[in-house]
């Protein structure tokens, strides 16, 4: 009888949102799952994703991985998992305006930076040329945040998510800069699936999301990091606030919570008639604010002195797990964190190599440095 009433209690959610979310809204009761379940429950199914991505043990790991600055000793600095916080509330915040699904946006904004290895984006260029050395495929963020949810959690059952949040964690590349971004309205695995496949074979390849939210997520991303990695790098003195470009302050502001005002409010201005777009003037500005964070502060060699060692001991580490991995050596750390949680089919048909990157890319960045200490690598220091 219970299990009856908590289904209603869905049956009325479900209705509620045909009621009052827009004719474009991603309705919850469309989600479609890759396998079917035989339990339901009272809440609707992107609901379900979000949860299920809040309890994973990846999720856990945000809390000590790298957004852009690494080896600093300031509790100030920005972290990955307080991003995915910002993403996942400045789109539920432009979903309620534009009446769209708020369940699905959370849910790609909480599982869209899961994949990421340590040391942020450096550790995945790493990892991608060490990947590319033993004859795997591309190694992105995005595409391992997908295989960590579908495949790797759960003893290798995967969290069995709906295709709509796989595709928005898949298509939200916020370093892409777009004005206008429109989806592309197929929905299905099959089409999910051949996204992995152009993705895994071409890292340049663009994707668009099958959703509006998804679409929505995708420059929430941006919007949550342009500013914010601004005021961290001031914090740490590699730029003063009027080294902005003066147009980037006359049409943003100067602050990340101007900067985040002004985007917001262009959105929201600018409507959601099929596709969520800047104005052409907010824009071009941030277009020209990107520019400058790439050239001020993520190329900038001084936020990295000891970037070869970082690289050294990705290396080191992978050499390392590959050979013990190919041993069998049950009292490897790859084997007593991962190996021995997966079930049959992952650990005797993926390559060793595979699974060293899948034990690497899961690492905060202090237990990667632990293990690489472990086994006597130069280990940067924390400044």
């Amino acid at each position: 009888m219970i299990e009856e009433q908590l289904v209603a209690i869905k049956r009325g959610l479900e209705q509620r949102e045909e009621r009052f979310l827009s004719p474009r809204a991603t309705l919850s009761k469309n989600a479609i799952r890759r396998y079917p379940e035989e339990r339901e429950g009272h809440r609707t199914s992107f609901a379900v994703d979000a949860d299920r991505i809040l309890h994973s043990r990846a999720y856990t790991r945000y809390i000590d991985k790298t957004q852009v600055f690494y080896l600093v000793e300031n509790d100030h600095i920005t972290h990955r998992v307080l991003h995915v916080q910002l993403v996942s509330k400045i789109a539920r915040t432009l979903a309620r305006v534009f009446a769209l699904n708020e369940d699905l946006v959370e849910a790609i904004a909480l599982g869209h930076d899961i994949g990421h290895p340590p040391f942020g984006h450096d550790g995945e260029a790493i990892l991608d040329e060490l990947g590319r050395s033993h004859g795997l495929a591309s190694f992105q963020h995005n595409l391992q945040s997908v295989r960590f949810l579908e495949h790797l959690e759960n003893h290798g059952r995967g969290c069995n998510l709906t295709v709509q949040v796989l595709d928005g964690i898949l298509c939200h590349d916020g370093e892409v800069h777009n004005r206008t971004i429109r989806p592309r309205g197929e929905i299905s695995f099959a089409e999910y699936d051949a996204k992995i496949a152009v993705k895994s074979g071409d890292k340049n390849a663009k994707l668009r999301p099958m959703t509006l939210e998804g679409c929505l997520v995708r420059l929430a991303d941006t919007l949550s990091y342009i500013g914010r990695d601004i005021e961290d790098a001031i914090e740490l003195k590699l730029i003063s606030r009027d080294d902005i470009p003066d147009h980037c302050q006359r049409v943003l502001g100067r602050t990340n919570g101007t900067i985040v005002h002004r985007l917001v409010t262009d959105l929201i201005e600018q409507g959601c008639d099929g596709a969520v777009a800047f104005s052409q003037e907010v824009s071009d500005a941030l277009q020209e604010l990107k520019s400058f964070n790439y050239r001020s502060i993520y190329l900038n060699a001084a936020i990295k002195p000891d970037k070869a060692k970082v690289k050294e001991c990705f290396a080191a580490l992978l050499a390392r797990y590959v050979d013990e991995i190919k041993r069998e050596d049950q009292a490897s750390p790859v084997y007593t964190r991962l190996m021995r949680f997966m079930d049959r089919r992952y650990r005797h048909d993926t390559p060793a190599a595979a699974i060293a990157v899948d034990f690497i890319a899961g690492m905060t960045d202090d237990y990667f440095l632990r293990q690489a200490g472990l086994i006597g690598c130069r280990i940067p220091k924390i400044s």
